[in-house]
């Protein structure tokens, strides 16, 4: 498909209104952490769980739709997959136990991975150059409207009403945006069934991983989201007790800040073929450190303004790097997007492990110290891939451009 195209912006439309169900139900608890330490007499830790568990049962689900769809297609699977997730979202309004909660969790994140698993494989197959890098950054822009508007929702609804009907109100969204995803999403032109052969996927999947490239991008991307959904999930804690108190709806309007997450993954998705896909990590991790850091600052509006800058670094760097694997996979494209998200995810689901032993012995502060660790290290780690792009030939008036 090529850029400006009426089936170009159906396909396009699908796939974010797709994106933006996934991360509406996935997100939807965030908000909710503190009422679920209180009703359940949960501990931060065990409440966070709620949001880890979907997280890190996505992480493992895609490694598996990636090598299903290169043998049955990509809009099969994620129409069956997006169907059980909606599903298992509207079970969870009617559960009283907080161990059958994460059940259903872990059954909403083995579903919603088919479209995150798949989407990035149909773009690639189906969309021109040009297109691709657009429309790339365009569906992360409603990944990160999808988690935002989610939140807010969910806040807003369980204050009033009861964490229940936040599931049961965004279950109901989802549904409408499933319907539409189904009607929209034009049917793989150039997909290319091969038989499933799981030891030719895993050969695959190895060989991307000794690829030096694609494994430090895929790096990149986990460690980022390790520290962006570990600090959001210790700061609506902060927010709730002295001095702050905000309440659920409040915690879940501090997510607006996901607006500015979304103009920065459709910023960079344009800057990243001028600029350079290693460049534009890099300045996103260099927004993402400021913006944690302006957290420190025990003043409120301080800290919203860290969490814009927090918000638009990271989906700035999460779509360069995103778009970094998909463009130097040479072959088996659904099997390296995978792997990027799986190690995406499996950084997410762990962030509330790895950032939680800070705040248990320094709260917040200890929180961004840690954050701030895990930046070193990945702008080390976007340098290299600096030093390789801008050795490449693809260069025009000294930017760089993609092979």
């Amino acid at each position: 498909m090529n850029y400006g195209t009426a089936e170009y912006w159906r396909a396009t439309a699908a796939l974010s209104l797709g994106s933006f169900l996934v991360f509406a139900i996935v997100y939807l608890t965030q908000p909710l952490l503190p009422l679920f330490v209180v009703e359940f007499g949960l501990s931060e830790f065990m409440s966070s769980l709620s949001l880890s568990v979907v997280v890190f049962c996505i992480s493992v689900a895609l490694l598996i739709y990636g090598p299903v769809s290169d043998a049955v297609g990509r809009k099969p699977i994620m129409v069956w997959c997006m169907a059980g997730g909606v599903i298992s979202t509207l079970l969870t309004a009617f559960v009283s136990d907080y161990t059958v909660l994460l059940i259903l969790r872990a059954v909403q994140g083995l579903f919603l991975a088919g479209l995150p698993a798949l989407a990035m494989a149909y773009m690639s197959e189906e969309f021109s150059p040009k297109a691709l890098s657009v429309s790339m950054g365009l569906y992360i822009a409603a990944n990160s409207l999808g988690g935002m508007s989610g939140r807010i929702l969910s806040g807003v609804v369980a204050e009033h009403w009861g964490w229940r009907t936040s599931f049961t109100v965004i279950g109901l969204l989802s549904v409408a945006l499933f319907v539409a995803f189904i009607y929209l999403l034009p049917r793989s032109r150039n997909f290319k069934p091969a038989p499933l052969e799981w030891r030719i996927a895993a050969s695959s999947m190895l060989a991307h991983l000794r690829n030096s490239t694609l494994s430090i991008g895929m790096l990149i991307g986990g460690l980022h989201f390790l520290v962006f959904i570990g600090s959001f999930n210790y700061l609506t804690f902060l927010l709730s007790e002295k001095p702050f108190q905000l309440t659920p709806s409040q915690l879940g309007l501090l997510f607006l800040a996901y607006a500015a997450g979304s103009f920065g993954s459709a910023v960079s998705g344009r800057l990243s073929d001028q600029w350079g896909k290693s460049r534009c990590m890099m300045a996103g991790i260099l927004i993402l450190a400021a913006g944690l850091l302006l957290t420190l600052v025990e003043w409120l509006p301080i800290i919203l303004i860290g969490l814009v800058l927090q918000c638009f670094g990271f989906f700035f760097s999460h779509s360069a790097s995103a778009s970094w694997v998909n463009s130097r996979a040479a072959f088996a494209k659904a099997s390296a997007a995978s792997l990027y998200l799986f190690f995406y995810y499996l950084g997410g689901s762990l962030g509330s492990f790895y950032l939680g032993w800070f705040w248990h012995l320094y709260r917040w502060p200890g929180v961004v110290v840690g954050g701030m660790l895990v930046f070193i290290l990945t702008f080390f780690l976007a340098r290299k891939l600096y030093a390789e792009e801008s050795s490449s030939p693809y260069r025009v008036k000294g930017m760089i451009t993609t092979k």
